[in-house]
């Protein structure tokens, strides 16, 4: 087949196009990942600040419901993110996912309020990653094979096996988040195929603050209130990543 001028002209055209077309693409879907990765990691900050009260033994009803969590969490992603999870503006398929996510949220502290309101028992066990794995499993029941959300991190750091890195996220975790020269904050993106599907995968570093360290902070090895050692870290340090899968 002879190739003319103007058919090279237009097959340019038609290969534009479509890297354009790729390109909003991935935009469109890193924003979605963010928005994901935003509500639900400041759900778990609402639960990591109400860690004191969750396991007071002297007060029963704490009035820490989901509708609060939810309510905080909202607020707290404003602030960072100066604009609120759900927008008029959102396509309706973005708008269903963030709100699967806040329905998860608010079910999976109604549905534990009971243990929290417990008087006489001071460590709950309803720890911030706890909630956000239950979270993580309660959106995949809603949203099916549309998207999945979950926190992993590094093996040596992870307690819970169900949060273990599969073979992509303990590549990206290695080679690239976990780098010294990777910039603080910022995610990592590829389109791979998952599970034999098209599917854009997004891993969001995560980064101890100063409410993580009670567990999680020094002296390393040190049985922290949860009966696990400490693994040393410090503030700023990575301590996992938020890993988004969005099926095409």
């Amino acid at each position: 087949m002879r190739c003319t001028r103007k058919g090279l002209l237009v097959l340019g055209v038609v290969a534009a196009c479509a890297a354009a077309a790729a390109s909003a693409d991935n935009g469109s879907e890193r924003a979605i990942g963010e928005r994901l990765a935003g509500i639900i990691g400041a759900g778990r900050s609402v639960v990591s600040s109400h860690q004191g009260l969750i396991n007071d033994p002297d007060i029963g009803e704490k009035n820490l419901t989901g509708e609060r969590v939810v309510a905080e969490a909202v607020e707290l992603y404003e602030k960072r993110r100066g604009e609120p999870p759900v927008t008029e503006g959102m396509k309706e398929g973005e708008r269903r996912l963030v709100e699967a996510a806040l329905a998860a949220m608010r079910e999976i502290v109604d549905e534990n309020e009971a243990l929290i309101d417990m008087k006489g028992l001071g460590f709950k066990g309803f720890l911030p990653a706890t909630y956000t794995r239950l979270v993580n499993e309660r959106f995949a029941e809603k949203v099916g094979s549309e998207a999945r959300v979950k926190f992993t991190a590094p093996p040596e750091l992870v307690r819970n096996r169900k949060a273990r890195p599969d073979a992509w996220e303990q590549r990206v975790l290695a080679s690239e988040l976990g780098t010294p020269g990777w910039p603080m904050g910022e995610p990592y993106t590829e389109a791979i195929e998952v599970e034999g599907r098209p599917a854009f995968r997004m891993l969001i570093p995560e980064y101890y603050s100063a409410s993580c360290l009670s567990c999680h902070g020094e002296p390393k090895g040190q049985t922290d209130v949860t009966g696990y050692p400490k693994e040393g870290g410090r503030e700023g340090d990575l301590g996992g990543a938020t890993s988004i899968t969005l099926f095409r």
